[in-house]
């Protein structure tokens, strides 16, 4: 079973670059949750209404290796990878490049956990996420 892909875009900005023009290495962990937030948006999962629920989706583990630099104003295309079907836990790769170009400038990996906000305990995914996977992994 395919898991969803999806591409963020967005364009490094001049507040989140060094003084030499290059995006602070920090940066990356920010593009990381942009892309996963949007990922989760697109397969019928707006991070707000799993916190309106009463889930919350702490990051447990990030990792994060550079290859090359990105620098102001360049458009990035940050691709979002479900490595497996949600569980308790959620790991999630991450690719960037420069759009148009195939050299990989970062990837990572986050893993996030399901968390009970009244309990403060990791629990399974709910099924609503877990109906959002199969879904998006069936169409993909």
């Amino acid at each position: 079973m395919a898991l969803p892909t999806y591409t963020y875009t967005r364009r490094v900005r001049y507040r989140e670059c060094d003084p030499m023009g290059v995006a602070y290495h920090t940066h990356y962990l920010d593009y990381f949750e942009e892309a996963r937030t949007e990922a989760l948006r697109s397969v019928g999962l707006p991070y707000k209404s799993l916190e309106d629920g009463g889930i919350i989706m702490p990051v447990v583990e990030a990792t994060l290796r550079y290859r090359a630099s990105a620098y102001y104003d360049d458009l990035l295309e940050i691709e979002t990878v479900f490595a497996e079907l949600p569980r308790v836990r959620v790991p999630i790769d991450y690719t960037v490049r420069r759009t148009g170009e195939e050299a990989v400038l970062a990837t990572g990996r986050v893993v996030l956990c399901f968390v009970d906000t009244e309990r403060g305990r990791p629990v399974p995914a709910p099924e609503v996420v877990r109906a959002a996977f199969e879904t998006a992994a069936e169409a993909a």
